[in-house]
């Protein structure tokens, strides 16, 4: 899984931190968008876990952080 850190800004200047996971040596075929819970991160086991998993079913994954949470 090929990934890249990405820094998402709104019109108010408001930044999310977040993650696009590719599959490894080939284009997406579909793209998530993964939400996880409020109290949690995208770098949670389970978040990662999922997210491979859909990358390996041809998936680029964007998982973000909401607001106060991230790298």
């Amino acid at each position: 899984m090929k990934q890249t850190k990405m820094i998402i800004k709104n019109s108010k200047g408001i930044t999310l931190n977040a993650v696009l996971d590719l599959p490894p040596n080939k284009k997406p075929y579909y793209f998530a968008i993964f939400a996880h819970c409020f109290t949690c991160n995208s770098n949670f086991n389970a978040v990662r876990h999922i997210s491979k998993a859909l990358t390996n079913h041809g998936f680029g994954v964007v998982r973000f952080d909401f607001t106060g949470l991230g790298f």
